[in-house]
């Protein structure tokens, strides 16, 4: 699928904020500078979002369908978080008390909107490498890792970023696996199948369309190792190595925050629509 670069700049930044925001609000760090790099983590992301959008001052029609959509309960649970941990922020940064009740809820719905982001994509049975519980458990994993940096000390926080990168490459093998597993085929997907092979003599479309340009064309390099081993080794195994070599977490943090936007956009653009298998008969990634 195609890969928006606002929307990899969002689940990065914001899963990261959210992480940090969460760990402050529950009393794992001490002064200012987390609540600030939090928010602002936070409000970069919302703020790159919005561009994904052809008219964003849409945005607000978001919040109309929580009931049954978690694009909406992302946003409520967005607003929610920065709304309930806004006392335990300013007092924290005026040197007011601890306001220990807000900080653990606002955790709470932090790590309630990182669940609904990940749903969005998790939920989606058209688009089978992510339609699996895997999903979320990654996304949180990624807040998780993203908040240590300015909470946990170095040794803690490397062996948090050790843990995220072998947490990613499991998940990339496991969505190859499941995609052989699935057996999806143009024979599965016209009904024709019966052990025979079906090939198609003409394509649906002789041209693009939206359905080729985000649901089926895809960069040669999906499924790349080569990707996905940078993938590994920014999110979590440079990180690591440069907390316990003594450097400032925030340059660390920076490292760790490329290698989340590259797994982001590997996420993306690795994920097929079953639409594809009408195009090109199969959805596994092409090696390159």
């Amino acid at each position: 699928m195609r890969a928006a670069p606002s929307v990899i700049l969002f689940t990065t930044l914001s899963g990261a904020g959210f992480g940090t925001l969460a760990a402050a609000g529950l009393g794992l760090a001490a002064g200012p500078s987390a609540w600030l790099a939090g928010y602002g983590l936070v409000l970069a992301g919302l703020t790159a979002s919005a561009f994904h959008l052809a008219h964003p001052l849409r945005a607000r029609f978001a919040f109309r369908r929580w009931r049954t959509s978690w694009l909406s309960r992302e946003a409520w649970g967005a607003v929610a978080a920065l709304v309930v941990l806004a006392p335990p922020a300013v007092s924290a940064l005026l040197g007011g008390p601890d306001l220990r009740l807000f900080g653990v809820l606002g955790a709470l719905l932090c790590l309630a909107t990182v669940v609904a982001t990940a749903m969005i994509y998790a939920s989606l049975r058209a688009v089978p490498r992510w339609h699996h519980g895997s999903v979320p458990l990654l996304y949180l994993a990624c807040a998780a890792t993203g908040g240590s940096f300015l909470i946990a000390p170095p040794g803690i926080a490397a062996l948090a970023c050790l843990a995220l990168g072998a947490a990613l490459a499991a998940f990339f093998g496991l969505g190859d696996r499941r995609i052989a597993a699935l057996g999806l085929t143009r024979a599965w997907a016209t009904g024709l199948g019966g052990g025979a092979e079906v090939r198609s003599f003409e394509l649906p479309r002789s041209g693009p369309s939206f359905v080729t340009r985000e649901l089926v064309d895809r960069s040669g390099a999906a499924g790349s190792p080569l990707w996905r081993g940078l993938a590994v080794l920014l999110a979590g195994v440079a990180p690591a190595g440069l907390l316990l070599w003594g450097l400032a977490p925030g340059f660390a943090l920076g490292v760790h925050l490329c290698g989340i936007a590259l797994s982001r956009w590997l996420f993306f653009t690795e994920a097929t629509h079953v639409a594809a298998l009408y195009y090109r008969g199969e959805l596994q990634p092409r090696r390159g």
